[in-house]
């Protein structure tokens, strides 16, 4: 198991406490999740169809406006982890390269799959890799690339993954708008900004070609009865996917004001999560678990501490209490 948030057992186990007394902040999903109907006796009692995933796929592309004109497709998966698993074995294992620091999983997937992996550390360096994956934007920093900037690197590598799990709050990232060249397979989370991860949803969309063996690696059900209805339900809801964008983004400046006061520096971030600059950051976590708040540090990083947003006024007033402790 490699290194991630959310990792609250381990909070549990070097701090104490129930798991309900803790405000897990150590991975980007929105504390204030869609307010989701519980699901049909019908959801949880049938097999998926064919049919319903297929609506599931056109709800999500018309959610995230992707352009029709490439004649790309999209397969809903169990999570965009999913996705990650699967890609590296469309095709015989070669040279990958992986835009770093970022999710570990890209890397991890690739090498399971035999490829040999090379992680660099800007986007000029990806090219030239039979296989290139980077986030846009990225985890745990915020880097972010223009989409005429991946549709040039696109024609430089033999494939390019482009996982935007967090571009729903900034959809000017997003390459699904617009023409995207044959090679660029782009992945999309629900349960990240929807704030529902453990409904394991996620999308990837790209060639018919591709497309299609990804789903014949998926097999017959990839996704829930359950994911589909919420999912559907929730990728249909525009007003709350704008409301909930303009409150991420107007509560940016009061975290990173919180973080300030602490004597923490600004290191980037987006609007679903924030990293910082601190003298420590493992001091900084303990410091933040005394008041059961758990946050996200880096086996590679002594100084980089990463924070969600709090969901709540209670979960923001425990936030600033541990910081100006």
């Amino acid at each position: 198991m490699r290194d991630h948030g959310g990792d609250l057992d381990q909070a549990i186990r070097r701090h104490g406490g129930p798991a309900e007394a803790w405000i897990d902040l150590s991975t980007g999903i929105n504390r204030r999740p869609y307010p989701a109907p519980p699901p049909s006796a019908a959801a949880l009692r049938a097999l998926p169809t064919r049919a319903e995933i297929a609506e599931l796929e056109r709800e999500a592309r018309r959610a995230w406006r992707v352009a029709e004109r490439d004649g790309s497709e999209t397969l809903a998966l169990a999570g965009a982890q999913a996705a990650i698993q699967a890609i590296p074995r469309l095709g015989a294992p070669g040279a990958a390269r992986v835009l770093a620091p970022t999710y570990n999983e890209y890397a991890g997937a690739l090498a399971a799959a035999g490829w040999t992996v090379a992680e660099v550390a800007s986007i000029d360096a990806l090219e030239g890799a039979e296989l290139a994956f980077l986030a846009n934007p990225n985890n745990p920093d915020g880097r972010r690339h223009a989409p005429e900037a991946l549709r040039r690197l696109a024609g430089r590598v033999g494939r390019l993954v482009v996982d935007e799990s967090f571009a729903d709050v900034c959809p000017e990232l997003s390459l699904l708008p617009g023409a995207r060249p044959p090679n660029i397979l782009t992945l999309r989370s629900f349960g990240k900004f929807h704030g529902l991860a453990g409904l394991r949803l996620g999308f990837v969309t790209g060639a018919p070609a591709e497309i299609a063996a990804l789903r014949a690696m998926a097999g017959p059900w990839p996704v829930s009865g359950p994911a589909i209805a919420i999912g559907r339900a929730a990728l249909a809801d525009d007003a709350w996917a704008e409301a909930t964008r303009a409150r991420l983004a107007a509560e940016v400046p009061r975290i990173d004001a919180l973080a300030a006061s602490a004597g923490w520096s600004p290191a980037g971030g987006t609007a679903l999560f924030r990293l910082y600059g601190t003298p420590g950051a493992e001091a900084a976590r303990d410091r933040l678990a005394a008041h059961r708040i758990w946050s996200r540090v880096f086996p590679w990083s002594a100084s980089w501490i990463r924070l969600g947003l709090p969901g709540s006024e209670p979960e923001w007033d425990r936030l600033c209490l541990a910081l100006a402790g």
